[in-house]
């Protein structure tokens, strides 16, 4: 009986669980002695072993260990919704280096971006000053976590004193988090379409920023899911129309067929932070936020 140790036996959620967690397991192995056998790759716990778990058969346990990590944080936090915020890396602060640039045009370019940069801290501002008046549950900024747009967006929540999410990617350049992300709630992912999975799963509304390929992979895969019914129709802002119309024609898109006229309604052109909180906080003025209507899907 003196080798007894009292552990409390209600885990966190209240259950009661009398078995040995994985923890005290992993703890307990940690001190057997090293030995050939005790060394072997085969004798690590599975849920320890990078190797074993980075394995090519392993990728379906991958995935779901991505989906529900960010998942079970983000429950943990109460965070009910989001207003998502996509945009360029390469948009620098007012006055700030164009870094990415290559030539002097595109410095020029940059640089005149940055009003942008702007819009996006003042959203993200707006947005949540509404979420403190929610106990920071609704309407909780998450960006992509790196810099340019998605800087500008953790730091707006973090001029109001608000936490914001960072959904980071492991990449060669441009995704190490920036440092407005709240700690706990940044996050990084290998699998593309899980963090896609992440942006949407709470999103309120989304916001796209002037930006490169993946900013236009994340507005095409939003509209499609908006426009074949997978998605709710949550407001869907557009910053700066005239970038938006001098890259996509969306009237030819429908001129020739391969949309439906209609289709072009599921966007919004703003130019500011104030029109776009104008557009949330009207459009969930006007619905019953628990049921907003989603397309028929129907082509």
């Amino acid at each position: 009986m003196a080798r007894m140790r009292k552990r409390n036996l209600r885990r966190r959620d209240g259950v009661w669980d009398p078995l040995a967690d994985s923890a005290q397991s992993r703890q307990r192995a940690s001190t057997v002695p090293l030995t050939p056998q005790s060394a072997s790759p085969t004798y690590r716990l599975a849920y320890i072993d990078d190797d074993f778990l980075c394995r090519e058969e392993l990728r379906p346990v991958r995935l779901q260990l991505e989906l529900l990590k960010t998942e079970m944080m983000l429950e943990e936090r109460g965070i009910n919704s989001t207003v998502v915020m996509f945009g360029g890396a390469r948009i620098p602060e007012p006055g700030g280096e164009a870094w990415a640039a290559k030539n002097d045009v595109q410095r020029k370019n940059l640089e005149a971006a940055s009003i942008y940069y702007d819009e996006a801290r003042k959203f993200a501002r707006l947005c949540s000053e509404q979420s403190a008046k929610l106990g920071y549950k609704e309407y909780v900024i998450v960006t992509g976590g790196g810099p340019g747009v998605m800087e500008a967006g953790n730091r707006g929540a973090a001029d109001a004193g608000a936490p914001s999410i960072g959904l980071n990617i492991v990449l060669p350049h441009e995704q190490a988090p920036n440092r407005f992300v709240t700690p706990d709630l940044s996050f990084n992912f290998h699998y593309f379409a899980i963090r896609k999975m992440h942006f949407l799963l709470r999103a309120k509304a989304v916001t796209v920023f002037p930006g490169g390929f993946g900013t236009l992979d994340e507005l095409f895969e939003t509209v499609t899911l908006m426009q074949t019914g997978r998605l709710a129709l949550v407001p869907l802002i557009l910053f700066g129309e005239k970038f938006w119309r001098t890259i996509i024609n969306f009237e030819a898109l429908a001129e020739f067929g391969t949309i439906a006229p209609n289709d072009i309604d599921l966007v919004h052109f703003v130019e500011t932070a104030e029109e776009a909180w104008e557009i949330i906080a009207r459009f969930y003025e006007s619905i019953d936020p628990r049921s907003v209507p989603m397309a028929s899907g129907r082509r």
